[in-house]
């Protein structure tokens, strides 16, 4: 994939002044090349100004160029309201699968034997959610329906990405769904794994029940491990792995379109993991260090980007582990000087790398 235009969809609060943080980091002199940066306004306000329209622009935007990167948002509670976008872009992008990263912050202790990186590889649609459910009944003997589906080719997309995922990083596929009592629905998945499996001999494969994989993690030997999983299961999954590591900063989510059978991304959008906390906003004391990572994975992903993004990557780990932190990593550093930090050691990289 090429390095040329990055679409930006803004959003809400300090999802929106993380994401400016993070804009900084790609610029020309920092990253050594000129990437276009058109932007789209996904704030609530324009979202419901627009019903959605512009979320709608922002996936086809997408679509067209590749790459995307995105502000936390703000999703209304109310039924009728303009919701989340992130239903339609996964949607409208054709998105298959979604990566969420946890990984060891330095200074910042994990929980149990937890220390090399977990990516927890998720259906991006399909399975419970946008399941059609109705009741039928009235008091004690009122029954509740829901109607699911997964499909085949989502199945293989999930599994052959967390084999390629494992195999690029030295990773050992791990988990999987509860095939034993879903041998049609789950074990669709499974199989898919399985096949993925023999794909890739040389990827060290444990398969486990989604059950037994929540047990597992907590008594982790610190392997790194990809877990591919079903849309819900992948869901309650990233929710205990990233706390695992201490705090969710240093994790960023992706995701992923594919179209044929060669399993080559066709779009990728990068964003934090954690919300837009209303409460930081305008306080200069958020961290930006999760969009800081999206902006590098999303580079690694193209053929001219991996000397930065691993650059970008390595620099804001770097200046966590020399004491530049913001206040929830226990640090003193505003959100500012902390993305001049990391610009400030990502520029140095680049410039001695590009020497040798």
């Amino acid at each position: 994939m090429r390095l040329e235009t990055i679409v930006v969809l803004e959003g809400d609060q300090t999802g929106q002044e993380l994401l400016e943080e993070s804009l900084r980091v790609l610029a020309p002199d920092v990253i050594g090349a000129e990437v276009a940066l058109p932007r789209f306004d996904l704030s609530l306000e324009r979202r419901r100004a627009t019903n959605n329209e512009v979320v709608h622009e922002a996936a086809r935007a997408i679509r067209e160029h590749g790459l995307g990167l995105k502000a936390a948002t703000v999703t209304p509670e109310a039924r009728d309201d303009v919701g989340s976008p992130n239903r339609i872009l996964r949607e409208e992008i054709g998105g298959k699968v979604i990566v969420r990263t946890g990984r060891r912050i330095p200074g910042v202790v994990p929980f149990g034997g937890v220390h090399a990186p977990i990516s927890v590889v998720r259906m991006a649609v399909g399975d419970a959610y946008g399941a059609q459910e109705w009741r039928e009944g009235s008091g004690d003997t009122e029954v509740a329906f829901r109607t699911e589906r997964i499909e085949r080719a989502v199945c293989r997309a999930v599994a052959e990405f967390a084999f390629r995922e494992a195999e690029r990083t030295g990773a050992k596929v791990f988990g999987g769904p509860k095939y034993t009592v879903s041998p049609t629905y789950e074990g669709m998945l499974k199989e898919e794994m399985d096949a993925a499996a023999a794909r890739h001999p040389t990827v060290p494969y444990e398969p486990q029940l989604i059950d037994a994989t929540f047990a597992l993690l907590i008594a982790s030997a610190g392997d790194p491990l990809v877990i591919p999983a079903l849309n819900r299961d992948g869901d309650i999954l990233s929710d205990l792995v990233l706390p695992l590591f201490g705090s969710i900063a240093g994790s960023e989510s992706m995701l992923v379109a594919f179209e044929g059978d060669d399993f080559e991304p066709t779009a990728l959008m990068a964003e934090a993991a954690h919300g837009t906390a209303p409460a930081l906003e305008g306080k200069n004391v958020a961290n930006p260090l999760a969009m800081i990572l999206a902006v590098a994975a999303l580079l690694s992903q193209t053929e001219e980007g991996q000397t930065a993004g691993r650059a970008i990557r390595e620099a804001a780990l770097e200046a966590v582990a020399q004491g530049v932190k913001t206040a929830d990593l226990g640090g003193h550093a505003s959100t500012t000087d902390f993305t001049d930090e990391v610009i400030r050691r990502t520029a140095t990289k680049i410039e001695v790398w590009s020497s040798l």
